[in-house]
């Protein structure tokens, strides 16, 4: 069976401005340098996959029809053919979630569902549970600087970033990105 090398990918702090709980799909940014990375991760025969924790909606703070406004965005300012996939958990940190990070269900269902191979992937966020969420999944894991994220969030991650470019980089060093 052919298997699929995948970037999983935190959005706000990551790929966005991380702009707290964001309803608004005006708000939304790219962070610099992300557009030409997603491309450089395409190029290299990567799925980009965004996995986000959206626990506004489970708090009752945002609506889905507001997530899914601003998700469209996201994608739009992006452009077109740069992701692969999109999985969001609406559960609020009190659930007992088997997909809200750092539990590895988002990830394990993208795997499932788009042949990917977790131990050619990466994980990268700008926060520890991103760290733990790709070790839970059985991939490597980045942490990026460009968010909330701290070095000391970084505990465990195979690599620390300043952000979504110096972290393609290190990946496409260290990665044979070929499918299997």
């Amino acid at each position: 069976m052919l298997t699929f090398p995948a970037v999983f990918l935190d959005r706000d702090g990551t790929l966005i401005e991380d702009v707290h709980y964001c309803k608004d799909p005006a708000l939304v940014r790219p962070l610099p340098g992300v557009i030409d990375s997603l491309r450089r991760l395409k190029d290299a025969g990567f799925r980009n996959v965004i996995i986000t924790n959206q626990s506004a909606i489970g708090r009752g703070w945002m609506t889905i029809e507001q997530y899914q406004a601003v998700q469209e965005r996201t994608l739009e300012l992006l452009g077109t053919g740069l992701i692969d996939a999109t999985y969001f958990c609406a559960d609020a940190p009190e659930a007992d979630s088997q997909h809200r990070k750092p539990a590895p269900g988002m990830v394990l269902d993208a795997i499932r569902e788009h042949g990917i191979d977790p131990a050619t992937s990466w994980f990268v966020g700008d926060k520890k549970i991103d760290v733990q969420c790709g070790k839970n999944a059985g991939s490597k894991s980045i942490l990026v600087l460009c968010g909330r994220g701290t070095r000391e969030d970084g505990a465990g991650a195979d690599f620390i970033a300043n952000d979504l470019a110096e972290a393609v980089d290190f990946i496409l060093k260290h990665s044979d990105a070929s499918p299997r």
